[in-house]
């Protein structure tokens, strides 16, 4: 089974979640590559799709959302997973909620399932407007991504793709 983790991801925090994603896809065996999402141009040798994006004024970024609208009728064929990255904090991570566009990226790509995992602010890493709006908003400055939760979704996504897998060789008997 060949995978692709597509990302799109502003800071690099995104991307390092979608690595470990990769990485718990090959652990278990599976055959998973990592792309930007605005550096994917097919999707027709893969058996299933991992798109993440972070999430930016309460949405995916642009990358991601045009990677879904080019191959729109192909993932809809496909096992499909979605997740984002974005709220900060530990107690009560926020913004609270899912992305805007959220209902039409699941109808889209007819996605399995969305995981949203909470990310990583370093306002070294900003420019000068992202500063002020992330002063503004009382943004917490740290990570807060929880590797365990994002190793725990890698762990899920092989199981439904091997329960899959095991229910499609049966149906051919």
């Amino acid at each position: 089974m060949n995978a692709l983790v597509a990302v799109a991801s502003k800071h690099g925090s995104t991307h390092e979640i979608a690595n470990a994603i990769t990485e718990g896809l090959r652990a278990a065996g599976l055959s998973a590559d990592l792309r930007k999402a605005q550096d994917v141009t097919s999707i027709g040798d893969y058996d299933a799709v991992i798109i993440g994006s972070a999430i930016y004024m309460g949405g995916w970024m642009p990358e991601a959302r045009d990677l879904i609208e080019r191959f729109e009728s192909r993932l809809a064929t496909l096992p499909v997973w979605l997740f984002s990255s974005g709220p900060l904090g530990t107690d009560d991570p926020q913004p609270a909620g899912d992305p805007s566009q959220l209902p039409d990226l699941i109808e889209k790509t007819h996605a399995r399932e969305h995981r949203i995992f909470t990310g990583k602010l370093d306002r070294n890493d900003l420019g000068l407007g992202e500063r002020m709006i992330t002063r503004m908003v009382h943004a917490p400055d740290g990570d807060f991504r929880d590797w365990e939760a994002i190793h725990a979704w890698a762990r899920e996504i092989v199981a439904r793709l091997g329960l899959a897998a095991n229910a499609h060789s049966t149906n051919l008997r």
